[in-house]
């Protein structure tokens, strides 16, 4: 992890970027993540059938890359995010968790810019 709070200019090559596999309630995500000093980049890929296994407090921006996928709410909400859509929330205002049928791929921001105050 880069512990400088600034960050130089730099470009990143994802084909290099290790994944690491995370099972969901069914399915799996593949994760490859980046972190800065209160910033994480990811690349996210969750497999056909792919249920998550938990609820999610977390702020994040949820950009869709390709394919297509549901962000489920706690409180019944739903929304249907395809490709070129994006979702944005701060940490702990909703418990929410991603369903996809077909899989789809994300790139997913979050940090301590999405902190609740």
């Amino acid at each position: 992890m880069n512990t400088d709070k600034n960050i130089p200019f730099q470009t990143i090559d994802w084909t290099t970027v290790p994944r690491t596999e995370h099972k969901g309630e069914s399915g799996t995500a593949f994760w490859q993540t980046i972190q800065f000093h209160g910033l994480r980049i990811r690349i996210v890929e969750y497999s056909k059938g792919y249920i998550a296994d938990h609820w999610c407090q977390k702020g994040h921006i949820v950009h869709c890359l390709e394919g297509e996928f549901t962000s489920e709410l706690e409180d019944g909400q739903s929304f249907i995010l395809t490709k070129g859509s994006t979702y944005v929330v701060s940490d702990e205002l909703s418990s929410h968790r991603s369903i996809t049928k077909d899989g789809v791929k994300l790139m997913i921001i979050d940090g301590d810019f999405l902190k609740k105050t």
